[in-house]
């Protein structure tokens, strides 16, 4: 029987600067290990999965993006997701946070699936730091 108690070893390989950013959080938050606060996240990234893939019927919605506009071909990459997707692709604003940071905000309305599938688009393009969808249905 597989329970939380019964645990696993697994390795992981993690930029210096992203684990130095994690330990800082886990410092923060008093956690009092790194393997209290990878159990944590990964509870937390199942959750917003599942969340996710309830995400169905007509819906409006917002997807906030941050990514590193230096990246080679990314913004390529990225017009062209968007562009695949003009019907359901309503608005969008572009922020320079930092010379190498940018925020992208874009309204969608259209299936709660295919808002999902936008999303998992472009946060699996190598550079986007973070990808959020937020929907709610229409006509309700």
């Amino acid at each position: 029987m597989n329970t939380e108690t019964d645990l696993s070893r697994i390795g992981i390989s993690l930029p210096k600067n992203l684990l130095d950013k994690f330990d800082e959080i886990l410092k923060y938050r008093g956690y009092s290990s790194r393997s209290e606060g990878i159990r944590d996240a990964i509870r937390n990234y199942i959750t917003y999965y599942q969340w996710m893939s309830d995400v169905r019927g007509e819906r409006q919605g917002v997807i906030t993006m941050v990514y590193d506009h230096e990246q080679r071909g990314l913004l390529q990459s990225l017009t062209e997701v968007q562009h695949e997707y003009m019907d359901t692709i309503q608005a969008s604003l572009h922020s320079h946070v930092t010379h190498e940071k940018c925020l992208e905000v874009i309204l969608l309305r259209g299936d709660g699936k295919e808002l999902k599938n936008i999303a998992e688009r472009l946060m699996s393009q190598k550079g986007v730091e973070s990808v959020k969808l937020t929907t709610i249905p229409v006509g309700e």
